[in-house]
């Protein structure tokens, strides 16, 4: 991006994570949609899409300058070492900067994070409950879902026949295979449930890292001896997670801890019935009659919610239609876009003030 365009910009979401994350993905999601809303956003950082609009650090010299329409640029962190680098270029090196952080966090933050925050001009949310943990005023804005790219089945290829897999029925479960997703759990009530419910299957997708290598063949070897290989099966990192929430009757969230957790929205938006533990934000995103949510880590309470919509697969029907409905009404991914333009021009509109 010229010196001549970065003078136009007017929102900047660093990334200074070189791996995909829940993070990464939040950003390459929203910043396509907020620049056809007309926001002059761009991002900073390694990993990212080549085609997303982004400025280098030969351009930070221009921070010292207003932008064309603004009053100051807002930098929007999301992590703790782009909150410093905000506060260093607004604080130490007086660039016409403004600092917002987004926190998903769901514990209580430690105490040189709690200062970073508290050296914020705002603060947003991305739930009720990690808002709780907040010490410092705060926008409550929930993540969304583009409910273009994640839709119901429409062809063959989204029925569960496509599959290749034996049975009728699908449920299944995705992320990566670790303790803190609940993995174990999801196989050990399969393992209970499957020999009484013969045409479901159940699928796990997700890559495994070389740590948690150990724990997969674990779960493997105790499927193995349960003597349901065939109908409890690993897929490993798939190509397109999506294909497979159309192909899923039930999907089923069971992880231990997250820190917003989108797979529950993105499996109602393909009009998926739900069960999920409460980790993360999915008790918050879960209405009765559009899923189920027991307590994180409760492997009979995640075994006892699951086994009503295996035995009852109108009822999955039911929940994935007003799942789909309420994710289309509530999380949209357009909706928090809008938000978080909110956050932006009151930040834009007090600064002008003083």
């Amino acid at each position: 991006m010229s010196f001549d365009t970065v003078s136009n910009v007017e929102v900047i979401a660093p990334n200074f994570k070189r791996k995909l994350s829940g993070v990464t993905s939040t950003i390459i999601q929203l910043i396509p949609l907020q620049r056809a809303n007309g926001l002059k956003i761009v991002t900073m950082g390694p990993g990212l899409p080549a085609d997303l609009p982004s400025i280098g650090w030969a351009s930070l010299p221009r921070l010292w300058f207003k932008p064309r329409t603004r009053p100051f640029r807002i930098w929007h962190a999301r992590r703790n070492n782009e909150m410093i680098a905000g506060i260093f270029m607004r604080s130490v090196l007086r660039m016409k900067l403004k600092l917002l952080f987004t926190s998903a966090a769901q514990r209580d933050h430690k105490p040189f994070t709690k200062w970073l925050i508290r050296q914020m001009n705002a603060v947003i949310a991305t739930s009720g409950k990690s808002g709780s943990f907040l010490k410092v005023p705060h926008t409550v804005i929930m993540h969304g879902v583009d409910t273009e790219l994640f839709h119901p089945p429409q062809d063959d290829q989204d029925k569960f026949s496509a599959s290749g897999l034996p049975g009728q029925y699908l449920v299944g479960c995705s992320g990566r295979i670790r303790p803190s997703k609940g993995t174990d759990l999801f196989v050990d009530a399969m393992i209970n449930l499957l020999p009484r419910y013969p045409q479901w299957t159940a699928v796990m997708s997700g890559r495994t890292t070389a740590e948690h290598k150990g724990f997969e063949q674990a779960l493997r070897d105790k499927i193995a001896r349960a003597g349901l290989g065939d109908r409890i099966v690993f897929l490993g990192e798939v190509p397109d997670v999506r294909l497979w929430y159309r192909r899923m009757t039930l999907y089923v969230a069971p992880s231990r801890n997250e820190g917003f957790g989108l797979t529950p929205l993105e499996a109602m938006a393909s009009q998926t019935a739900v069960v999920a533990s409460d980790a993360g934000a999915y008790a918050e995103m879960i209405e009765p009659g559009t899923g189920t949510v027991v307590p994180a880590g409760d492997g009979p309470a995640l075994e006892a919610a699951i086994a009503p919509y295996l035995a009852d697969t109108a009822m999955c029907e039911r929940a994935g239609r007003s799942g789909l409905a309420h994710v289309r009404e509530k999380f949209p991914l357009q909706k928090e876009a809008a938000k978080i333009l909110e956050v932006y021009e009151q930040l834009f509109d007090d600064g002008s003030r003083r």
